[in-house]
């Protein structure tokens, strides 16, 4: 009898010793699979094709008016939001002008509504506007805020207000907000312009 216990108990310590080899073993992999994430994330964004979002602004009517960055001269340039990966919860909102992609932000005023321009490299300021079927320009401003989001929107002659969204290639559609980060009223200064908040593209906010 004693000798069958011994027998089972050898056993038993054999397989308790097996099972503390596997979970060692499990233990030991753990960082491993931790360190190879990384590289494998790097190489899927260095491979992701960036996709231009379309910036459009939304009458009462349910039409889309075009919405441009615009020089002293008259000039028209696009304003894009950029996905450069394939998170689309926040992407930047940029002009293109010319061979420059220029931040778009909402400057610092006293104004009642808060205006939206291009700034470019040497601090010029750009206009940027929205552009109805006849060719009128309407402006583009931040016209409430709520916490850290600024609200921006077309105003037409009448005071009328549009919703502005950037439109994915493929139909999807972000709000495009002014984001405060800090509670100062200078948020940033850019090439010696004093900036309010971000320009941000973002998930719909149904407020």
């Amino acid at each position: 009898m004693k000798r069958t216990v011994t027998f089972f108990g050898i056993i038993g310590m054999v397989i308790m010793l097996m099972l503390l080899l596997v979970v060692l073993g499990c233990q030991k992999k753990q960082p491993q699979v931790k360190i190879d994430q990384q590289p494998l994330e790097a190489v899927a964004d260095a491979n992701f094709e960036t996709v231009y979002w379309y910036v459009k602004a939304f009458n009462p009517q349910g039409k889309l008016l075009n919405v441009m960055a615009v020089d002293a001269d008259g000039h028209t340039y696009e304003v894009k939001a950029i996905q450069d990966s394939d998170q689309t919860s926040v992407m930047d909102v940029k002009a293109f002008v010319n061979d420059k992609i220029l931040p778009v932000k909402v400057l610092v005023s006293l104004d009642k509504y808060m205006p939206v321009k291009a700034i470019d490299e040497n601090g010029t300021i750009i206009d940027v506007k929205a552009f109805t079927e006849e060719g009128e320009k309407l402006d583009v401003k931040g016209t409430r805020q709520s916490g850290n989001i600024i609200h921006l929107s077309v105003v037409d002659k009448d005071g009328l207000l549009y919703n502005i969204e950037a439109i994915s290639p493929k139909g999807w559609i972000n709000d495009v907000k002014g984001i405060k980060m800090m509670k100062e009223p200078i948020e940033v200064v850019i090439n010696g312009v004093d900036v309010y908040a971000h320009i941000k593209s973002i998930p719909q906010q149904y407020q």
